[in-house]
């Protein structure tokens, strides 16, 4: 064979074997991770092994459903409170008694906060469950977040709740944060808003018709 022939032909099968090996390397190397892979898999559920809680919510102001994501793994003693209550029916037709502009909207008074009830008392009560020790994270108090209410104590939560309409950095630290609107935002931002500094709802204020839970606790 001439030798420029069979310089080609070396060239050529070079080429073919690196070609070859390029494909096999891409094909069991570095395939782009897809859904049916577990690191994909475990992605996908990260977000989903806290529990939820759906709120119905009705009034004037708000008409729908809200579903929070609550933060076992940061306060599990108020989740666990919250998952307790919820479960047992006691925040069924609690109202929205302190609602502000710019701010939050709170609720969870099943003590007081009943429709029906005198609302001049919303907001005082708690539960027949004992108050809870502070469990204060570093998540600020974007608008979304859930946390707890409480008096002048930290140590002072109980059944209550608020949802931020807004970012609320001087929150930070000092109340303890629960969890996150996970769906229904828009639901929220509707809630019927109160007057005043204190924010108490004039009239009929809005309220939890239901509260579920729809995710257990993962084992």
């Amino acid at each position: 064979m001439p030798k420029d022939r069979l310089i080609a032909l070396v060239a050529f099968l070079s080429g073919a074997v690196l070609v070859v090996g390029y494909m096999l390397w891409a094909t069991f190397f570095s395939s782009p991770v897809t859904p049916d892979t577990p690191v994909a898999e475990a992605a996908a559920t990260a977000d989903t092994a806290n529990p939820r809680v759906e709120l119905v919510i009705e009034g004037e102001g708000a008409n729908g459903a809200v579903v929070l994501e609550l933060f076992a793994d940061v306060a599990p003693k108020h989740v666990e409170q919250i998952l307790a209550l919820a479960a047992e029916g006691q925040y069924d037709n609690v109202v929205f008694h302190r609602v502000i502009e710019g701010f939050m909207a709170q609720t969870g008074d099943v003590q007081f906060g009943k429709v029906g009830g005198d609302m001049r008392m919303a907001g005082r009560g708690g539960s027949d469950r004992p108050d809870l020790p502070a469990e204060f994270s570093e998540i600020a108090f974007d608008a979304g977040i859930v946390g707890m209410a409480r008096s002048q104590n930290p140590n002072s939560a109980n059944s209550q709740f608020f949802i931020m309409f807004d970012a609320g950095y001087f929150l930070n630290g000092d109340y303890t944060v629960v969890g996150k609107v996970a769906e229904g935002m828009d639901v929220v931002n509707s809630i019927k808003r109160g007057e005043g500094q204190n924010g108490a709802v004039i009239g009929q204020p809005d309220v939890m018709k239901t509260v579920r839970v729809i995710e257990a606790p993962a084992e």
